[in-house]
This record gives structure tokens, C-alpha cells and sequence, in this order.
């Protein structure tokens, strides 16, 4: 059974640009229902064997457990905060310990969100009518990803593919398709081999590193100790700097080709793992089978933000150039401040404040609505594409689930700024 894709790259540029106006307009409150319209344009467009996913999910549900989420999270940094922050001066006469004390509290909610915000989606999903469903078990994923995310600290990130595999089978084991529970197969072991860019890219910067600071100093003043070494950053950032880096040129390419290859190793590692996961991911007599490219993913991510930029900048140009047309040059600075306010003349002060406000937020807009046009469609599409399920004569014996219902919805994940994802 393959899956189609069958949107338009265009079409999705006015939709996103029409709900991101909305959203702007409004405040932001428009959010919810933009995300809601996005969704069931990228849900339709995805259609295994012929036939659509749907996504049912309320804006109004949203805005609600939105609300909810903050009151909640409003009571937690309104009297938690403060009762850390009483302890630490009274006890370590000292603040940084409340703020590392609450920073440390948000952590778990962090990943209950991430959990909760996932159940819901899968619970407004559908397929051929059948709903998808997550157990519950946020509080059971926050702590067992605190545990996780501890050990892999603790051990410099060696384990970090058995962090990546046991998150996600604890994910996989409670999703449901109607009546027929996933299963996540294999081992954690599997995902070293996605690792392995990552790898000789970190080893090639650490090589680099010792050459740079023990073996061919690029300042006299490193002399292999931490002082010599911050003695030297010190110094890059001098008149030192530029005619070290015209001395030995190369030294620099190769810093930038190791920067490049570990952005390049993490984003073949999040996609190759994701591959190998989903080939091993059943149901019963369902098999999937995922084909996604690393390399065509990170070529989407430069190509897609770099032309993202590109039309951002234009457009803000665009819109400064137009101003300065409209208003007259002089009086177009003096309103920012960078004039003699003597050019502005009769205009009100506000004038300036509504102009930059709409700019920033214009650019916002923008950004979101490239993003989604030239990185989240090309990627979904992609995922879409290289997907298929060699073995499915198990949807013959699925039946339906019971609706789960959700008090706050996606809340947690928007206050927290994790839902801004499709």
C-alpha cells in the first residue's frame, strides 16, 4: 500500500498566508484556528492507499485548554517561584539556586506537554474513519525521559540512541490505530549507525581543536592551559584576529566544514533514527516500511531557510525602502531615532510605534508562511512519499475506538511555545 501526496506548494502559501494575516490582526488569538486549518490541509493531502487522513481537532478546544494551561502554569510561577526564591536567599543566601531550582521544575512539565500535546493529535486523527489514540501516560514519559536525558549526560551522550529508542517505544507501545495497539521492535542498539556522521564530524572538530591549541597554536599567547586558551578567543576578537585568520585561511574553512558536518550529523541522526524506527514499528498484520533520505531532508532544511531569508530580508527591505518613499527619508529615520526629530514635523510619536510594530510582526508572518511553504511542505511530502506498508490485510479486522476527550487540549504545549510545530 503506498501513500500519495496530493497538495500544492502554492495553494499552502495562501492559506498560511491568509490564516498568519488573521493571526496577526487579531493579536494572535486567530492561532488556534490557523493551526487547526493547517492541519486539515496537511492531513487531507497525506492519503494511504488512496484514501485521505482527516483531522477533526477544535480551534475552540484549543483556546480553552490554552487558558486552562496558563491559569495552571500562571499559579506554579506565581507561588512555586516564590517559595524557591524565599528558600534559596534564606537558606543559601543567594538567588541563583531558586532559579536553578525553578528552571529544574519546568523541566518534567516540559515533557508532560510533549506527551499530552502528541495523545491529542493522534485522538483528532482519522483514517478511513478509524481514530488514532495515545494511552495515557504523560507523567510516566516525563520521568522516565528525566531518567533517561540523566543517563545520557552522565555518560557524555554514548547512550544517547538508547534515550532516542526507549522514549520512543514508550510513545509507539500506547498508540492505537481503532482497536489495533503499535508495537515498537528492535533494539537501541540499531541506532548507532544513524549516529555516525555525527560522530566523524565530532572527532574531525576535536582533531581540529587540539591542532588550533596545542600542536599549531593560532596565537602565540595559547599556550595548551585554559588561560592561554581564553587568552587566545580573546584575541580573535582584536585587531589580532583578522590578520591571524588572513595568515592561515584554512583554518578557518575547516572550522566552518566541522561546524557544517555536526549540523549536518544531527540532522542525519534525527532522520535516519526516525527511518530505522519506523521500520521496525507493526501492528497486528500491518508492517511499515519508511525509505526517508537524510540527505534530501538537510538539503530541504538549507535550501528552504536559506530562500526563507532571502524573501524575508527582501520584503523588510521592500517595506523600509516604501516607508522612506512615502514619509520622506529624514522623517522616516527621526521616527526610530536616528534623525533630527525636527523632520517629523506634525506627525504623532505613536505613528512610529504602530509602523514598527507592524513590521515586527509583519516579518513574523512571513516567516512562518516561508517556512511552512519551502521546509514543513517539502518534508512532509518526502515522509509522505517514502512511505508504505508492505503488509496491511490487518485494517481488515480493526474496529473502531472510543473519542478520548481532552480538558486542556494542546494548552501546555502552546504556553510552553512547543505546539508552534504542524
Amino acid at each position: 500500500m503506498q501513500v500519495e501526496f496530493v497538495g500544492s506548494r502554492w495553494a499552502l502559501f495562501w492559506l498560511a498566508l491568509k490564516t498568519g494575516f488573521l493571526t496577526v490582526i487579531t493579536l494572535g488569538i486567530y492561532r488556534f484556528w490557523m493551526k487547526t486549518r493547517l492541519r486539515r490541509w496537511y492531513w487531507s493531502a497525506i492519503r494511504p492507499g488512496g484514501h485521505p487522513m482527516e483531522y477533526v481537532g477544535d480551534p475552540i478546544e484549543k483556546l480553552l485548554g490554552f487558558f486552562i494551561a496558563v491559569v495552571i502554569l500562571t499559579f506554579y510561577i506565581g507561588i512555586v517561584n516564590l517559595l524557591l526564591m524565599f528558600v534559596s536567599f534564606s537558606v543559601f543566601n543567594s538567588s541563583w539556586v531558586g532559579y536553578l531550582a525553578s528552571f529544574a521544575g519546568v523541566i518534567p512539565i516540559w515533557f508532560y506537554a510533549r506527551y499530552r500535546a502528541r495523545r491529542y493529535v493522534l485522538g483528532r486523527t482519522r483514517w478511513r474513519g478509524v481514530r488514532f489514540g495515545l494511552e495515557k501516560g504523560a507523567w510516566g514519559y516525563a520521568w522516565r525521559a528525566l531518567v533517561h536525558w540523566a543517563i545520557t549526560l552522565c555518560t557524555l551522550g554514548i547512550l544517547w540512541p538508547r534515550m532516542t529508542f526507549w522514549l520512543e517505544k514508550y510513545r509507539t507501545d500506547r498508540t492505537f490505530f481503532g482497536s489495533a495497539r503499535l508495537t515498537q521492535g528492535g533494539h537501541w542498539t540499531m541506532l548507532y549507525r544513524a549516529a555516525v556522521p555525527f560522530v566523524l564530524s565530532l572527532i574531525a572538530t576535536g582533531a581540529l581543536v587540539i591542532w588550533l591549541i596545542w600542536i599549531a597554536p593560532l596565537f602565540p599567547q595559547m599556550e595548551g592551559s585554559v588561560d592561554g586558551f581564553v587568552a587566545g578567543v580573546e584575541g580573535f576578537f582584536t585587531e589580532e584576529g583578522p590578520a591571524a585568520v588572513a595568515a592561515s585561511p584554512e583554518r578557518v574553512l575547516l572550522g566552518l566544514l566541522c561546524i557544517l558536518g555536526l549540523i549536518y550529523g544531527a540532522v542525519h541522526y534525527r532522520w535516519t533514527a526516525k527511518r530505522i524506527l519506523a521500520n521496525h514499528k507493526t501492528a497486528p498484520g500491518i508492517t511499515f516500511h519508511s525509505g526517508l533520505n537524510s540527505a534530501r531532508i538537510a538539503m530541504i532544511y538549507v535550501l528552504g531557510v536559506l530562500i526563507s531569508y532571502l524573501v524575508l530580508t527582501f520584503s523588510v527591505l521592500l517595506v523600509i525602502l516604501m516607508g522612506a518613499a512615502v514619509l520622506g527619508f529624514d522623517s522616516f529615520l527621526a521616527w526610530f531615532g536616528l534623525g533630527s526629530m525636527s523632520a517629523v514635523g506634525d506627525w504623532p510619536r505613536w505613528v512610529a510605534v504602530v509602523l514598527m510594530g507592524l513590521l515586527y510582526l509583519s516579518a513574523f508572518l512571513l516567516w512562518g508562511v516561508l517556512y511552512n511553504t519551502f521546509v514543513t511542505f517539502p518534508i512532509m511530502r518526502h515522509m509522505a512519499l517514502t512511505t508504505r506498508l508492505p503488509d496491511h490485510h490487518g485494517l481488515d479486522h480493526i474496529s473502531q475506538r472510543a473519542r478520548d476527550d481532552f480538558a486542556e487540549a494542546e494548552g501546555f504545549a502552546e504556553a510552553l511555545d512547543l505546539g508552534a510545530a504542524i
